[in-house]
């Protein structure tokens, strides 16, 4: 299974250093010197990371071959992919990989269907389930103990406790308007790869998702 463990951001310095906005909670493994990970687009790969580092509270990494700013412009906004055994799972059984959470069926505690997990958004101050209502409306859930009580895979549900107005209109356009604009707009490329299509995405936030 393929799972988008990092984007590449813009160059660090004259000597082919790129920032990285990491998704993924293992960057040690996945993202460490010697990794050769795919990409998106795939021409722009596959890639061998040479170096790593922590500079001002982010990761950055030098590519083999790259050698100058002009070459680690030129990779920016590439997603870096990392093969991963499908069966692998996190250790703490509390932590999720993004594939085992998407298509739950999302309930309340009394069984109301909800809707279905179509996407997970991993922003910079929590992680959202994007969750496809039966009429086709979605609702952003917030990924957080507080409001997400269970996860069930052997039921394939995730079972909410939602404050009053979250998953009703007013609160789906808050939702969409409220964490969105935490987001840096350097971080958010208007040609990223579109919500759903693509391999998956490797992230957990504090609250537990990978």
């Amino acid at each position: 299974m393929q799972l988008v463990v990092a984007r590449i951001g813009r160059a660090h310095g004259i000597k082919g250093e790129v920032t990285v906005e990491v998704r993924t909670d293992e960057p040690e493994l996945r993202l460490g010197p010697g990794a050769v990970l795919a990409t998106e687009p795939a021409a722009a790969g596959p890639l061998t990371i040479e170096t790593g580092r922590v500079h001002s509270g982010r990761l950055l990494l030098r590519f083999a071959g790259v050698r100058d700013r002009t070459g680690a412009e030129a990779l920016r906004n590439i997603l870096l992919i990392a093969e991963i055994d499908p069966e692998e799972l996190p250790e703490d059984p509390e932590e999720f990989y993004d594939h085992q959470l998407m298509d739950l069926d999302v309930v309340l505690a009394d069984g109301t269907e909800i809707g279905r997990i179509t996407e997970i958004s991993h922003l910079p101050s929590q992680d959202l389930f994007i969750v496809e209502r039966p009429d086709g409306s979605e609702v952003m859930i917030p990924f957080v103990e507080e409001i997400v009580t269970e996860i069930d895979l052997e039921e394939q549900r995730a079972v909410i406790d939602p404050p009053p107005g979250l998953i009703d209109d007013r609160a789906e356009i808050a939702a969409g308007e409220g964490p969105a604009d935490d987001v840096p707009a350097d971080d958010v490329p208007a040609d990223d790869v579109p919500a759903g299509e693509g391999p998956a995405r490797d992230g957990r936030a504090e609250d537990g998702v990978r």
